[in-house]
């Protein structure tokens, strides 16, 4: 009687602390993805442009990229559900501030502090991890929570598209900050609190160097994304910035008895093979389905001009549904096949369907399309996707849990600038007057297959999660 009532108050727990954490991911996503469709009515009623926009959604994204390469750490020092919260809170002011934006100035603002969220989804696997021991569970249930990372089935999407154009932009943000709220109240008396076992003081100095290091690489790449009009001075200054920064990085944890991420980590496989699988697998993928499919679709000259409502419902929401409705089950599987073996299968299907993407360019089917994406929402954003982001988490040394999510996240960022840079950079290459707009959307699938070649070859490094599978 006792087993079976310990059993349901665990249940119990477990299921609290999903919609503790479901909520929290919902909330950054919605951040994320939510003022897509909103660009153009932010342009209009702060009379700015589209690089000016722009611009505040790469600020978003490069904030919440720095944050991730430390906070996890420090949520293992002081609390995970307290720093959780507390960027949920801060994040929430964010939105505040972004909603009241008469300019944009205090929209870009606005958006750096929403980007303290940044680390939301790996620091809630980090939470699950600590309280699911078996490896079956676990694996579902990272599934699901990473899933809805990947957006929410274009819902979010179509809400604010509907609140931009009936209530104003600044509506999307009290959505957004509303949300926020709402979240950390769930967070807070929802989940329980839990820390490493071993907590000694925050390296704070390696955290700063590693977030010059990386947040100048990212400033570069999106400096890079801009081809012909990138400032290579700017590029070139950054880098060394960023090598520099990454060489005191190095020297300093190799000296400090308790640095952000050890000397011996960063050498193992764990460390390097799945941070370069991320990387790559990002470059090859992202822009990909976030700018050279939807453009493709778009493109009167290759016999399709939809309509970017069109292509929401013909391309994007799709993939979206089908990266959520896979995560949980790629996940489940995972504790069983193996995390490596499904990451393989991810990526392989992935070039598979990127070739196949190769020899139907030329078509007007937009049900080709419909089905390519579905595919590629099912072994990139429900395999592939899912099981980078736990083997991050799987692989962490115990005593530093939050340290390779981190590594491992900034990886994936990085890999989602550059790969703007890399994909279109082949396309402009090898698109021409005479050759047609086909051979420039042909580099560009091409270049994605050959990168992810490249993820694939490093993953056979990744070595084995023995304690989150069952063989």
């Amino acid at each position: 009687m006792t087993n079976q009532t310990d059993a349901v108050r665990t249940r119990s727990s477990v299921v609290s602390l999903m919609i503790a954490l479901l909520a929290a991911c919902l909330a950054f996503q919605l951040n994320a993805s939510m003022l897509s469709p909103a660009l153009v009515t932010m342009e209009r009623e702060l009379d700015a442009t589209a690089s000016e926009i722009a611009s505040t959604q790469t600020v978003f994204f490069t904030a919440a990229a720095l944050f991730t390469l430390f906070l996890p750490r420090l949520g293992d020092l002081i609390g995970r559900r307290r720093v959780l919260v507390g960027m949920l809170v801060v994040m929430a002011v964010g939105c505040v501030v972004a909603a009241l934006a008469t300019n944009v100035p205090m929209l870009f603002i606005g958006r750096l502090i929403q980007g303290v969220s940044g680390p939301v989804v790996p620091l809630c696997l980090i939470m699950l991890r600590a309280a699911v021991v078996d490896p079956k569970v676990y694996g579902t249930l990272l599934g699901v929570v990473t899933a809805v990372n990947g957006g929410i089935a274009g819902g979010d999407a179509l809400l604010g598209g509907y609140l931009a154009t009936n209530h104003g932009f600044a509506s999307i943000f009290w959505t957004m900050g509303g949300v926020a709220v709402g979240a950390a109240l769930v967070v807070r008396f929802l989940a329980p609190e839990t820390m490493a076992e071993d907590r000694p003081r925050m390296d704070w100095w390696g955290s700063l160097l590693l977030v010059i290091s990386v947040g100048s690489m990212l400033v570069a790449l999106n400096e890079l994304g801009k081809l012909a009009d990138a400032d290579l001075i700017l590029v070139i200054v950054l880098a060394v910035v960023a090598v520099v920064s990454f060489v005191s990085f190095w020297k300093l944890e190799g000296r400090l008895d308790h640095p952000l991420v050890s000397i011996p980590q960063l050498k193992q496989r764990a460390t390097w093979a799945l941070s370069a699988t991320s990387l790559l697998t990002l470059s090859g993928i992202f822009a990909i389905m976030n700018g050279v499919v939807p453009a493709l679709a778009q493109d009167s000259s290759m016999n399709l001009g939809m309509s970017a409502e069109e292509v929401s419902l013909w391309i994007l929401m799709p993939y979206a549904l089908a990266g959520l409705l896979m995560g949980p089950l790629s996940g489940r599987l995972a504790a069983t096949v193996g995390y490596r073996t499904m990451l393989r299968i991810g990526l392989g299907g992935t070039i598979v369907v990127l070739g196949l993407m190769v020899a139907n360019v030329e078509t007007a089917s937009r049900l080709v399309l419909l089905l390519l994406s579905v595919a590629v929402g099912i072994t990139y954003a429900g395999i592939g996707n899912i099981m980078l982001n736990g083997l991050g988490v799987v692989l962490s040394p115990k005593e530093r849990p939050g340290s390779l999510p981190g590594l491992n996240t900034g990886a994936i960022n990085l890999g989602a600038g550059l790969s703007f840079v890399v994909i279109y950079a082949a396309q402009t290459s090898f698109a021409s007057e005479s050759a047609g707009a086909g051979a420039g959307y042909v580099a560009a699938l091409v270049t994605g297959a050959v990168v992810l070649v490249g993820a694939l070859i490093f993953s056979m490094f990744i070595p084995k999660p023995v304690h989150a599978e069952l063989r």
